[in-house]
This record gives C-alpha cells, sequence and structure tokens, in this order.
C-alpha cells in the first residue's frame, strides 16, 4: 500500500512581506536590503511580495521601477511579486508624477513579469495565467506553482477598493477586465488543487478586502472585492473543505485570523495572514507542516 499524501508530504517554510519599502530612499531602502538580508538567511523555499512597492506620496517613476527590480534581485532565492495600487492605481496623484495609472500598469507587466519564471536570483518555474487562458493574455501577473503538494496563486487584487472607479470610464473598465480574470483564476486554481490532490492553498494578493465593508456587509454592493471573494473565493473554499491562507497587505498591521463568514458561518478551513508593512519594516515567515498546518514567525532587519 503506497503512503498517503499527509505521510509523505514534508514541512517547508516560504516568506510573505509587502507594502515595503515605503518613503525617500535614503531613509527607506537602507533597512529594507537589511531585511532582504535576514530573509536571505531563513532558509525560506522562496519569497511572495504582495505589492506597495512605493509609498502613496511618491512618484511612480521608471527610475523607482528600476530600483525595486534590483531589490528584487538581491533576493538569492525566487520571489514572487503581485502589485499593489501605490505602483499604479495611484500614480494619477500630483505628488505621484500625474502618470496615466494604466500606462504605469503596462510597464509594470513589461518590467516585473516574464513568463514561466519568477524573480530573484535563483527564479522558480511558475504558470501565467497569460499562458494558460487565452482569453486573459493580459494577466501575466497572475501567476501560480507547487510546492510539496500545496498549491500557490497569486491574484491582481489591489487597494483602494481594488480600483473600482464609477466616475473614470477606463478604470472602470479596466476593473471589470481584470475581475473576470481573477475570478477565472480563482476557479481555475480550485480545480487544479482537487486534480493534484494538494492539501493546502494559499492564494496571495495586496488588497486587504474589508476595507470596503459596511456595517451590515462584508462585501456590500459597492465593494470592489464582492464577486472575487464573497462569491468565488469563499464558496469554493468552503466546498474544497481542505486548508485555504490567504496572504495580503494594505493594512501594515500583522495579524492571523479567520475572519471569514458564508451564509453566516464561519469558514473554519480558511486562515489570513496580515504582512506588516510601511514603517514596520518587518516581514512573515510561514511553516506549512502535514500535522499542524500554518505556523508564523516574524522576520525583522
Amino acid at each position: 500500500m503506497g503512503l498517503s499524501h499527509a505521510q509523505t508530504a514534508k514541512a517547508f517554510s516560504f516568506v510573505a512581506l509587502g507594502d515595503l519599502p515605503y518613503g525617500p530612499p535614503e531613509s527607506a531602502y537602507a533597512p529594507y536590503l537589511r531585511l532582504i538580508e535576514r530573509i536571505n538567511q531563513a532558509g525560506a523555499a522562496f519569497s511572495v511580495h504582495l505589492g506597495d512597492i512605493k509609498s502613496g506620496a511618491s512618484e511612480c517613476s521608471d527610475q523607482l521601477f528600476t530600483d525595486q527590480l534590483a531589490h528584487f534581485q538581491r533576493f538569492t532565492g525566487a520571489v514572487v511579486y503581485t502589485p499593489g495600487d501605490n505602483e499604479w492605481t495611484d500614480c494619477h496623484r500630483a505628488s505621484n508624477g500625474a502618470y496615466n495609472p494604466l500606462e504605469r500598469l503596462a510597464a509594470i507587466r513589461h518590467r516585473f513579469f516574464v513568463p514561466g519564471r519568477s524573480l530573484g536570483a535563483a527564479p522558480r518555474q511558475l504558470e501565467n495565467q497569460s499562458n494558460l487562458m487565452p482569453p486573459y493574455a493580459l494577466y501575466v501577473e497572475n501567476q501560480r506553482w507547487r510546492f510539496e503538494d500545496v498549491l500557490f496563486a497569486t491574484l491582481h487584487i489591489v487597494g483602494s477598493n481594488n480600483n473600482l472607479e464609477a466616475r473614470d470610464q477606463a478604470a472602470a473598465r479596466e476593473f471589470f477586465e481584470r475581475d473576470a480574470a481573477n475570478v477565472a483564476w480563482i476557479k481555475d486554481s480550485f480545480e487544479q488543487a482537487a486534480k493534484e490532490q494538494a492539501r493546502a492553498i494559499v492564494f496571495a494578493f495586496h488588497a486587504d478586502v474589508f476595507d470596503s465593508r459596511s456595517p451590515w456587509e462584508d462585501f456590500p454592493g459597492w465593494s470592489g472585492f464582492r464577486r472575487t471573494i464573497s462569491e468565488t473565493l469563499l464558496p469554493l473554499a468552503s466546498k474544497w473543505a481542505k486548508p485555504v491562507l490567504v496572504v495580503h497587505g494594505d493594512s501594515h498591521k500583522f495579524r492571523i485570523d479567520q475572519p471569514f463568514v458564508l451564509a453566516e458561518k464561519p469558514l473554519k478551513n480558511v486562515t489570513r495572514l496580515i504582512v506588516p508593512g510601511a514603517s514596520d519594516v518587518r516581514a512573515v515567515r510561514v511553516l506549512i507542516t502535514p500535522e499542524t498546518g500554518f505556523l508564523f514567525e516574524l522576520i525583522s532587519p
């Protein structure tokens, strides 16, 4: 008789970080580089950066993108990056250089994403939605990979209500198209996890999806996260029943909880991790074990 997945699976760890570095280069880069060095010493399988590679008040310049790409290459292992709102949706602000957000999004896709592999000095092989799903050929940033029977997937879901902006037709069109791509990627990821008999799924994205909640609903009609999270990810997670870890940034406060509810019942198989960020320059090492599930450890520079 062959061994079960639980018996053959091995414990491993990955590092999650986001909303870093914030502030001018002369003050923000040094502690961020020290954090990267600590991450390099942690012995994790790979790292995931959850977006916001700059603060909301700094310029969205090509030079900043060049700097952050160089920072990613300082990771001695693989690092997977998913965009945040600060590096494209907020770039119309005068303090950000009054850029066209869609032009900045195109620049991010061009500079930071190579189909089939991650960033970092020792990149991992990845799957990209742009290659696997022709109707969503634009979404190279939606990535997926497997490690020790765990499926990982990034989703392009950002803060600022996921850029759902009814007053701007171009922004609204971009939101609905990206929202459809994210829904398709979530569904396909659960299907792949079932086919491969994965023991857990980890979804990584930028936004704190409760930012648009109301006193009556977690995901009201105006929420930019309703379709992806409330109507897609949570029902599929409930049906799948195995452990799901949702990792995001945006709020800058380290937290581990189980806040998701479906049909007024808590989803006990879905755990949320919010990583530190902004002035709190730390990362989180996540240990995944067959016996105990998820364990979390903070990494400081």
